[in-house]
């Protein structure tokens, strides 16, 4: 069943006071920077609510792209409700660069040129961080080959993050180590070497992973008694609580996708 956009905008209302990145639906992908731009989310409320709440800064920047121009092609005398509304992008986004944007954007009167700028500006940031994560994945081919140690292929790994962290639309990084947890072609000790490397992450990022991990129905029960064992080396009781509520939160999301009747939102 397709969301109603309503829905759609208040589920990324939902993920932003829960302090999680955005996903389409429950239990499905994390939006990247595509769906803003191709219109595969052409809602005004659920852009609106990506651009305020987006934890992922390439996502939220995105996200005003396609409002800002339509803002350029309406009337003059009906621009002061895009005003309005990018006051308050400006007032209460998550994101530093996403209040600045909309303050120049304002300021620039929606010129064509500002948006141009900020749309390059974007894909000089994202275009980079994909050719980075597509030689990646010809890495994942050679360790499935056996072309590659595990060892050679867990620098590659490192390198590969430290490459394009804060530049990849973290719902194409996600999506990318959560295949290498489930896959039956990567060994277990890689991915336990893989789990050992997230579990050093910033505490959004990191408990991002490990509940997509915990909550995956596909992940080696192995893999998952492990991980759930090495929880409390390196955080607070508190930070493994929520890690274990944000998992079951996750199941909760699957089960409702795939009950039979209900929407997906």
């Amino acid at each position: 069943m397709t969301p109603r956009s309503t829905d759609l905008a208040a589920h990324f209302m939902e993920c932003g006071s829960l302090n999680t990145n955005l996903s389409l639906a429950p239990g499905e992908r994390l939006v990247i920077t595509d769906d803003l731009l191709n219109g595969s989310i052409n809602d005004f409320a659920a852009m609106s609510m990506a651009a305020i709440v987006a934890r992922d800064s390439q996502v939220a920047r995105a996200a005003i792209i396609p409002l800002s121009v339509a803002a350029s092609r309406v009337k003059a005398g009906d621009r002061h409700k895009y005003e309005r509304l990018f006051q308050l992008i400006e007032e209460t986004a998550f994101d530093d660069s996403v209040r600045e944007s909309a303050e120049h954007l304002i300021a620039a009167n929606f010129r064509e040129t500002q948006i141009r700028e900020l749309a390059q500006e974007l894909g000089g940031t994202v275009g980079p961080a994909r050719s980075r994560y597509r030689a990646f994945l010809d890495v994942i081919k050679l360790l499935i080959d056996k072309k590659i140690s595990e060892p050679s292929f867990l620098d590659e790994f490192l390198d590969f993050t430290r490459a394009v962290a804060g530049k990849l639309d973290f719902g194409i990084y996600s999506m990318c180590v959560d295949r290498l947890f489930v896959s039956g072609n990567i060994p277990l000790m890689v991915k336990v070497s893989l789990f050992k490397e997230v579990l050093k992450y910033p505490p959004l990022i990191r408990r991002e992973l490990i509940t997509n991990l915990l909550s995956s129905p596909t992940a080696e029960p192995e893999l998952v008694r492990f991980a759930q064992g090495e929880l409390g080396g390196g955080m607070s009781r508190d930070q493994v609580t929520e890690i274990f509520l944000f998992a079951t939160l996750k199941r909760c999301w699957q089960a409702q996708k795939l009950a039979p009747g209900r929407p997906t939102i």
